[in-house]
């Protein structure tokens, strides 16, 4: 699977596999994070199967998962937080890979300008456009 780079440490993906995450680890990310929650759709790989093949491939897991277009304030900052924590390069997934680049963007908000990052993620192919308001709103809420 193609791992689509927003940024030289975060990239996103849809749906992971088992040998998506070897791929990962092959390619140099040291983190995983999903944001899809567990039961989404039969047959898809829990959050704690996927966090055990992630220790397995010396990958870093975290877990913040969220329903299509419900992302969070709360759910921004958890990204924030996850994102310092863990070691770069990362690689967030979800179904397609909108919820990670969403989240990414939101947890990035108070670190560049909201055109600056709808373009980051329009280029790996996530059209974030109408996130400009809230990116604006974290922007300023940030003290920037």
């Amino acid at each position: 699977m193609a791992f689509k780079q927003i940024t030289s440490s975060f990239s996103v993906a849809p749906q992971l596999t088992r040998d998506d995450l070897a791929a990962a680890a092959q390619a140099g990310y040291r983190s995983i994070i999903s944001s899809r929650p567990d039961g989404e759709e039969p047959g898809q790989t829990t959050a704690d199967e996927m966090a055990e093949l992630a220790r397995e491939h010396g990958l870093a897991f975290a877990h913040i998962p969220i329903a299509p277009g419900k992302a969070t304030d709360a759910d921004a900052d958890r990204m924030k937080e996850v994102l310092s924590a863990l070691p770069q390069p990362t690689l967030g997934f979800c179904r397609s890979g909108m919820r990670a680049a969403t989240l990414w963007a939101l947890a990035e908000a108070d670190r560049a300008d909201p055109a600056t990052i709808i373009a980051q993620a329009k280029a790996a192919g996530y059209d974030l456009a109408e996130l400009k308001s809230a990116l604006k709103r974290r922007s300023k809420g940030s003290g920037k």
